[in-house]
């Protein structure tokens, strides 16, 4: 018997799941109504691919509950894993803006829900809400300061500056509003993410517990002091060490 694929998959989202879909309490009540009507959900095992590298924007998609992973791959064979993609956080408007084919692969590192609205639907809204436009303003620019954000950490690339700039981006209120406080991934999820071992993790995260940033929970994280946390993400050192 052949498995379904992911679209093959997709259903209406319950009540719940609605709720967990942020820029839908920032649109009117009639172009709530549209956007229900069509958006649809799918129940991803860890494997699945979401979004693959030169495949067509049909639908604009988002975490509602779950781990994804935003990665390339080089002409060397070599994966470079761009961010973790956590509960509440929408991705790809750009591309789905300019309905462009994908320039990279979305896979799910654990089982997840994600949501999925149809491109013309997307586009509609851009047309008709200014909620919802105020939303992808909101996107754009937290996008930007992640991006140079980035480029300053590079210079940077301690182990603990890694962890730290992968954990401050999954926790970001703005991109990631269902995350909170406790950011519910294992070391092993993290270590993937980051692209080092889970010893190495396990170090960096001691090294951050120490220092009050955060501390391990059974499950996942809690931060503790997330301007401090992005401070490190740009290597810079803790007080106490200087």
């Amino acid at each position: 018997m052949t498995e379904l694929s992911l679209h093959q998959r997709r259903r209406r989202p319950t009540e719940e799941e609605l709720a967990g879909i942020p820029w839908l309490a920032q649109v009117s009540a009639a172009d709530r109504e549209r956007a229900v009507y069509e958006l649809r959900i799918s129940d991803a095992a860890p494997g699945d691919v979401v979004c693959r590298i030169g495949g067509p924007a049909t639908y604009w998609f988002g975490v509602v509950d779950g781990l994804l992973k935003m990665s390339t791959d080089t002409a060397q064979g070599h994966t470079i894993t761009y961010s973790g993609l956590t509960r509440g956080g929408w991705f790809g408007e750009g591309t789905v803006l300019k309905r462009e084919p994908y320039r990279y692969n979305i896979q799910a590192l654990r089982n997840s829900l994600v949501a999925g609205l149809p491109v013309d639907t997307f586009h509609w809204l851009v047309d008709h809400s200014i909620g919802f436009n105020r939303f992808l303003m909101n996107q754009f620019n937290e996008r930007l300061a992640q991006f140079i954000g980035t480029i300053e950490a590079d210079r940077t690339p301690s182990p603990e500056a890694r962890v730290a700039r992968n954990l401050a981006s999954m926790v970001n209120p703005v991109l990631f509003p269902g995350v909170g406080e406790v950011l519910r991934i294992t070391q092993q999820e993290l270590a993937y993410l980051v692209g080092l071992s889970r010893q190495r993790v396990n170090e960096a995260l001691q090294e951050l517990s120490a220092e009050g940033v955060l501390r391990i929970e059974y499950g996942g994280l809690r931060i503790l002091d997330l301007p401090t946390l992005r401070r490190r993400s740009l290597g810079e050192t803790h007080p106490l060490k200087r």
